[in-house]
């Protein structure tokens, strides 16, 4: 599958580095996400795409270094030692960054159309979600989810954003499925329109902790009067406007972030 996303088209065209908006530095320009275990001296072959991304694409040639990750070993620093159109090899050398705790924040969000589901991938893997889950709701407009294509999405923004793992995907599900099988111990805030919930800056619990975010034209009813019944569920405001659904769950994302989430802790480097 092609790696997918408007950002990685637009580093093909320009020629640009994977982390083409990372502040100049002397780390390497490129950084991948691999399913491989990661040690020092490990010898790896990469998949046909990822080759293909890296050779033709970013023109890589042998020598250069390449930062990898793979959710559980930390941040390790590789060298290129083949660099054929279909095949590329990497010699594992040090550790750059330990594992560390990364914030456990699931956001739940009805699918869209295509483009702006992607979006919302993208930029909850940017903004630091643990896991997106997608929700199928009365009002849910997409009728089915590209699993692998939102993977993609997914994995690209993680290897931009320098986070070190990529989020979890969870099985779509419909609504009353996702709340039959909750594990109320995690606060559920969910984005009411109806102007009932508190604002969202001033609601935020602490503990294990996921956002919901409706379909075009918001919850029905009847779904609003199921969540009001979950006692882990809480209704939250985005203020006066009604925001497109894409628009809300990265102001939700942010929102939370900034007030107890890791926003608070200074850029790595800085």
């Amino acid at each position: 599958m092609p790696r997918a996303g408007v950002s990685g088209k637009f580093r093909q065209i320009a020629g640009l580095s994977l982390c083409y908006d990372r502040p100049m530095t002397d780390r390497p320009r490129l950084r991948l996400f691999v399913p491989a275990d990661l040690a020092a001296d490990a010898d790896l072959a990469l998949g046909k795409e990822q080759s293909h991304y890296l050779a033709n694409v970013m023109r890589a040639k042998a020598g250069e270094a390449v930062l990898l990750f793979n959710g559980r070993d930390g941040e390790w620093l590789a060298e290129v030692t083949q660099a054929a159109k279909s095949a590329v090899r990497l010699a594992v050398r040090h550790r750059t960054r330990p594992q560390a705790a990364e914030p456990d924040l699931w956001l739940l969000a009805a699918p869209l159309k295509k483009d702006n589901t992607d979006l919302v991938a993208e930029k909850a893997a940017e903004l630091g979600a643990s896991a997106l889950w997608p929700v199928f709701t009365r009002r849910t407009v997409a009728a089915r989810v590209n699993a692998e294509r939102l993977r993609a999405h997914l994995a690209e923004a993680a290897e931009q954003c320098e986070r070190l793992t990529v989020p979890d995907l969870k099985e779509p599900a419909p609504l009353e499925r996702v709340l039959a099988g909750w594990d109320p111990a995690r606060t559920l805030l969910f984005l009411d329109e109806s102007g009932r919930g508190a604002p969202l800056a001033g609601a935020v619990p602490a503990g294990l902790l996921a956002i919901l975010v409706g379909p075009e034209g918001g919850f029905a009813p009847e779904e609003r009067a199921l969540l009001a019944a979950c006692p882990f569920a809480r209704p939250v405001s985005l203020g006066p406007r009604i925001l497109r659904a894409e628009t809300a769950a990265i102001a939700a994302l942010a929102v939370v972030q900034a007030v107890a989430g890791d926003w608070r802790t200074p850029p790595r480097g800085a």
